[in-house]
Parts: C-alpha cells; structure tokens; sequence
C-alpha cells in the first residue's frame, strides 16, 4: 500500500465524504487529508482500524515476549514459583480501589 496515492485535501473530503468512504471501504486504504496543502488527518475505516490495532497488540506482546527470554538468558527476573505466588496474592487480596 502507497500511502501516498490517497492524498486529497480537507474540503474535497467535505464535498464527498459518502465516495471517500465508499473507497475506503472497497481498499481498505486509508486517506491522507491536507489542510492549506499540508498533511494533517489520516482517516480509515473501522476494519481496517482495528486490524491495525490488533497488528500493533501482537508486535508489542513479541516485544515483551523477547525481552522476558532475553531477562531469562541474563538470569534475571524472579523465579516462577515467587511469580506464582505474587500473582495469587494479588488476585486473592486485590488493592483498595
């Protein structure tokens, strides 16, 4: 996908806002808007949003996935029993809201 292909300015989305949102819809691409030539808003369709955001929670699990195995190859963190047992009381004795 070429971001840059969908550029068109603020008003010409006012103007034809139910086309834009039909492309949108047919692509799944996203529009660049532009306000005095210059790009401001990108706006997308909610499917295509939330593919996104779930590509975005997948990257950042890996991410944290890594750093735990990279924490573990170092022998650092707490053992998996002091994890188990923290997480328990946790969830037997939850905070004062």
């Amino acid at each position: 996908m070429d971001i840059t292909k969908e550029i068109r300015p603020l008003t010409d989305f006012k103007r034809n806002t139910t086309a834009f949102v039909r492309q949108m819809k047919e692509t799944g691409n996203p529009i660049v808007l532009t306000i005095n030539g210059r790009a401001e808003l990108v706006v997308q369709d909610s499917g295509s949003y939330q593919k996104l955001m779930e590509l975005v929670a997948r990257l950042e699990a890996i991410t944290d996935i890594r750093k735990g195995l990279e924490e573990s190859k170092r022998r650092e963190g707490q053992p998996i029993e002091e994890a188990i047992r923290d997480i328990r009381e946790q969830v037997e004795s939850p905070a004062a809201e």
